[in-house]
């Protein structure tokens, strides 16, 4: 098994479709074309009980050609992929940018780029696809069963899914670069039901989904800058203690309280907070129909303080095992790290190509994704990260330091508004904090505010040790809508009087 990309993948006559595609849209007027070949694979198993109870596996694999003729996109893309499909969707895609022209009010123009030529295969040891079915259904199969044989769990259910995705891109300044990641997800959540009430608590599991193969699962995984294996043995051999606590713990009093967040939890908040509100599209008005704008608007880029000096967030394509990291994103653009937020004020905003030059910038940051062939290629979240204080303290620390607090464990259920900036976010679990010292669990906690109070509110943040890179497959964007991984790492960090709400008493867990 190597780190070598697919030669299924390497047999397809991508070269050839990228001649054929690029030179019909250029003899047709096009100023820019960009000609991609995209093969997803992707793998689901469900189990519920120790039973597998579904498992799907689809291949999803096409060509697509992007033009512009006249300042005008046009796009056209198909599942076959032959040099003679490739002369067809130049063809089209120039005829529908020809199409267009005469509704749109403005003129695309892309930011440069040096040409690229190379191979990418993203940090994995196992790809997941050679592992056999059996195998996988086996693991989930075992582990359920341990988490079943505890008194305090009543179910418990299980997934797995595996996403290998390949893509070749060409374009007609004469970059052409084949890339290929793996990425994994896996959890277990055990349910608690009280047979006398009916009441049920549930627990999950708070591994992160990661750019990873199936040593993850397994604990062969290498370190790598740092990150290795998470210890599922130890997580599982707890959560059924944790579950049954969380039942017989107390219900929160609202009101306000200093949080301390780990890292399981603050992922979310930055994703949401953060990483959509600095996408530029949205903070400019042109994404407003797929989850909203923006508050953070280009008139408050350097003026804006979105948090507390101690906030410094990245953006990246860049990291080992990130969920968007990658050698050059979909419009031909070399992975890079840049800063969004510095010192707790708003310094940068994620871009693609046009959206760079339109902004007067020289240069995209490589935010330019399409999940599929048949979708085209626009601004998507890098890998949006809170950095960690080189010098801050442990955990431990953090928590000793906090006299009246809760600490927040685990994502669960969130909200937040059009612009990103009114916002409730709750968890898996969570600990009573008392002079320093951790005092049981309670439940039903749910944290309350605007993005720049949160922020501001920020008076600790944790060293190194602390950080975790967490994330989520499945962010959502566009008309028609897309989706695509993502990872935000965050170390633990202290908030000081944030607002808590009793989720049970507002509506329901």
């Amino acid at each position: 098994m190597s780190r070598s990309i697919d030669p299924v993948f390497l047999a397809l006559p991508l070269a050839a479709c990228a001649d054929a595609g690029l030179s019909r849209a250029r003899d047709l007027g096009a100023s820019h074309a960009d000609v991609r070949v995209v093969s997803l694979r992707t793998s689901g198993l469900h189990v519920r009980d120790a039973r597998l109870e579904g498992s799907a596996l689809d291949d999803d694999s096409g060509l697509a050609v992007r033009v512009l003729v006249d300042g005008c996109w046009g796009f056209a893309a198909s599942d076959v992929v032959t040099v003679d499909t490739a002369r067809l969707l130049a063809e089209r895609a120039v005829s529908l940018a020809r199409i267009s022209a005469p509704l749109s009010i403005t003129r695309v123009v892309l930011a440069d780029e040096p040409v690229h030529v190379g191979s990418w295969v993203s940090d994995y040891v196992i790809d997941p696809f050679e592992v056999a079915e059996s195998e996988r259904v086996a693991l989930l199969v075992e582990r359920s069963a341990r988490l079943l044989a505890h008194t305090a769990v009543s179910h418990v259910t299980s997934s797995l899914r595996a996403v290998k995705e390949q893509v070749f891109y060409a374009d007609l300044a004469g970059t052409r670069t084949t890339q290929q990641r793996v990425r994994l997800q896996c959890d277990w959540t055990a349910v608690a039901v009280d047979e006398a009430t009916g009441a049920f608590e549930t627990m999950s599991t708070i591994a992160p989904p990661a750019g990873r193969g199936w040593e993850y699962l397994t604990g062969e995984a290498r370190t790598v800058a740092g990150v290795t294996a998470w210890d599922w043995d130890a997580e599982l051999a707890t959560l059924p203690e944790q579950l049954a606590e969380k039942a017989a713990a107390p219900s929160v009093e609202p009101g306000k309280y200093d949080l301390v967040i780990d890292p399981t939890n603050l992922w979310l908040t930055i994703h949401e907070s953060v990483g959509h509100a600095t996408e530029l599209d949205r903070a400019l008005g042109y994404e407003a129909n797929y989850a909203g704008t923006s508050f953070a608007t280009p008139a408050k880029l350097g003026v804006l303080r979105y948090g507390s000096e101690l906030m410094n967030v990245t953006g990246d394509r860049l990291t080992p095992h990130g969920l968007a990291s990658v050698g050059w994103d979909d419009e031909g653009v070399e992975a890079q790290s840049w800063d969004l937020v510095h010192n707790g004020t708003l310094v940068g905003y994620q871009l693609d190509r046009a959206m760079a030059a339109e902004f007067g910038h020289p240069r995209s940051n490589g935010s330019a994704y399409a999940d599929s062939a048949g979708h085209t290629a626009i601004q998507r979240m890098p890998n949006v990260s809170l950095l960690p204080a080189p010098d801050g303290p442990d955990l431990e620390g953090l928590i000793g330091g906090v006299e009246d607090g809760i600490f927040v464990v685990g994502d669960k259920s969130w909200s937040i508004d059009m612009q990103r900036f009114n916002f409730q976010f709750t968890g898996q679990r969570f600990y009573r904090i008392r002079a320093g010292r951790l005092a049981g669990q309670v439940k039903d906690v749910a944290y309350q505010a605007t993005t720049t109070d949160f922020w501001g509110s920020m008076i600790a943040v944790g060293g190194p040790s602390t950080y975790l890179l967490g994330g989520a497959f499945n962010c959502g964007k566009g008309q028609p809508g897309q989706v695509a991984p993502v990872s935000h790492g965050c170390p633990a960090a202290v908030f000081e009087s944030v607002n808590v709400l009793n989720s049970a008493q507002e509506g329901g867990r």
